[in-house]
């Protein structure tokens, strides 16, 4: 009995040592025990999906090999505008923080932190120009951290699409 009562209290000692130093450092810093908030760039025409259900993928039909969740529309604008729209987008979105950015791909990286505990996700965009002054885009959502993101990268992409969509009308 005693020696249970000393391993609550070890138990109960130690949740709240961890949840102090969570408040005290931040989730943060936290979560960069773990490695970089930001997972690096991607080739979307190399892309392979991890095995584990926490990444999420949009791209058009022609561009990546690796098998995505939903079809990027094409939008009746180019590129650039298609561009300028996003940058909207983001605005609106909480704790998003723009992390790299490839001119010559058209391609941006972004991080964006989940609003409670801070998980960071790595969202990588990439631009791409249609004939007839179309565009269209692939995103990429990843979460650094766990095995399952509980669709959180999904819901993501699906949620910019359709953002996406009331800013740039989509093509025909």
């Amino acid at each position: 009995m005693k020696l249970t009562g000393i391993i609550l209290a070890a138990i109960i000692i130690l949740s709240i040592a961890v949840v102090a130093a969570f408040a005290i450092a931040g989730p943060t810093r936290v979560w960069s025990l773990f490695g970089p908030a930001d997972l690096g760039p991607v080739t979307f025409e190399q892309l392979e999906r991890r095995a584990t259900p926490n990444d999420a993928l949009a791209c058009p039909a022609d561009l990546c090999k690796a098998r995505s969740d939903m079809l990027s529309p094409r939008f009746a604008v180019d590129a650039r505008v298609l561009r300028a729209a996003m940058e909207k987008i983001l605005a609106t979105e909480p704790n998003v923080t723009r992390v790299a950015a490839d001119e010559a791909t058209r391609t941006e990286r972004f991080v964006q932190r989940s609003a409670r505990l801070g998980f960071p996700d790595t969202i990588v965009v990439r631009y791409l120009e249609q004939p007839g002054e179309r565009s269209t885009l692939a995103i990429y959502s990843r979460s650094q951290l766990g095995r399952s993101d509980l669709g959180a990268n999904r819901e993501r992409i699906a949620r910019w699409l359709k953002k996406l969509a009331q800013q740039a009308p989509v093509a025909e």
